[in-house]
């Protein structure tokens, strides 16, 4: 039995230094490869490059909004943690539709971008995303943060420190060790990750208007962690759940979601 517990003691030991040294590679799930120019999936969409403070170029999309209604409003979309920007054009051109004009980001190692993902990095990439639409005549102000699943902890830290009209999350966790945990119940998650993503830290204590849209057959973010972000909004407008709809389906990148964005827009005093 003694030999037994060593045993078991060597192989989690094991298993821990393999999950601490190579835990980024199981957060970012990048689709690497250098998307096609904007105009091929988006006509009306432009290629833009954002400058980070540590001197990486990143590749982006801006797809102007639909002339006859136009709101005046842009949305930056701080995407999850897999794939790249084109897989996101549907839900870019359903904001367009909506009068939104939307800068689609790729974070650092993502669609064609240098860099390694981190925490750290991903808050530098969106702060250069708000100043090159800040560059396009779209302040914070006239600015709505949309942030997907992973990318609602990007927005989260965001909005604290670059406060936007408004705020959608998408699929949102409570922080990336809560999830974490959910998945890998045998690890000690909490005590390994440096990457945390503290979305209730950030969000308890903000009165920017925050809309939360999930699904309730979520197999990738618990279904009640949403609800918890919800629920420790500083200033929640809506809650909205998408029955039987799991984390990746059609409807996250498509009507339902574009249309609590606008609803969210509709709200703020002058639209």
């Amino acid at each position: 039995m003694v030999r037994a517990g060593i045993v078991v003691a060597i192989s989690l030991t094991v298993v821990i230094a393999v999950a601490w040294t190579f835990q980024r590679s199981l957060i970012y799930l990048p689709d690497r490869s250098a998307p096609p120019p904007v105009a091929e999936l988006l006509p009306h969409g432009r290629d833009l490059t954002l400058a980070t403070t540590d001197e990486l170029e990143l590749h982006a999309w801006f797809v102007p909004a639909a002339p006859e209604a136009d709101r005046e409003l842009a949305v930056l979309y701080a995407p999850g943690n897999g794939g790249n920007r084109a897989n996101r054009a549907t839900i870019a051109a359903e904001l367009s539709s909506r009068g939104f004009s939307v800068l689609l980001m790729d974070y650092r190692g993502y669609g064609g971008n240098p860099g390694s993902p981190s925490e750290d990095g991903l808050a530098a990439d969106a702060e250069a995303a708000v100043r090159t639409l800040e560059q396009e005549g779209y302040p914070p102000e006239r600015t709505i943060y949309f942030g997907e699943s992973l990318g609602g902890g990007v927005v989260a830290r965001l909005q604290a420190s670059h406060p936007p009209a408004a705020v959608l999350l998408r699929s949102p966790f409570t922080d990336l060790a809560a999830v974490g945990a959910h998945h890998y119940p045998f690890l000690p998650v909490g005590w390994l990750l440096r990457d945390r993503f503290p979305v209730v830290e950030h969000l308890s204590a903000s009165l920017v208007p925050v809309t939360v849209v999930y699904g309730t057959a979520d197999s990738v973010v618990p279904t009640e962690q949403s609800a918890q972000v919800a629920d420790s909004a500083g200033n929640l407008v809506e809650e909205v759940h998408l029955e039987g709809v799991d984390h990746n389906d059609p409807e996250m990148v498509g009507p339902p979601v574009a249309d609590a964005l606008a609803r969210l827009a509709d709200s703020l005093p002058g639209d």
